[in-house]
């Protein structure tokens, strides 16, 4: 019995150390993310979800608690990508086109 105790609160406590992202709301072009993961690692999940939108990137709008609102840019739309304050904006991976 103590052994089950044992494995229930340390795999509890790992779990803790977690962190999740997640899009709450989604309308048009704007995203609204829940997450309880660092700055940096938020701004890489909203660039890839507005990527996988067939967008050029996420530009950062506002936070308030853990909720992160973004903006998912057009390349047509000419605008600049603005990065959550303290982070950076991968460019590592060209965003998709569309197929004519």
């Amino acid at each position: 019995m103590k052994k089950i105790l044992l494995s229930t609160t340390i795999s509890g406590l790992m779990l803790l150390g977690c962190s999740s992202s997640q899009i709450n709301m989604s309308m048009g072009n704007m995203r609204l993310i829940s997450s309880s993961a660092a700055p940096q690692d938020v701004m890489n999940f909203a660039n890839t979800a507005c990527k996988n939108d067939f967008y050029e990137g996420a530009s950062f709008l506002s936070k308030a608690g853990k909720e992160y609102r973004f903006k998912c840019v057009k390349a047509e739309e000419n605008e600049v990508l603005t990065p959550i304050p303290g982070t950076t904006i991968s460019t590592a991976a060209p965003a998709p086109t569309a197929a004519k």
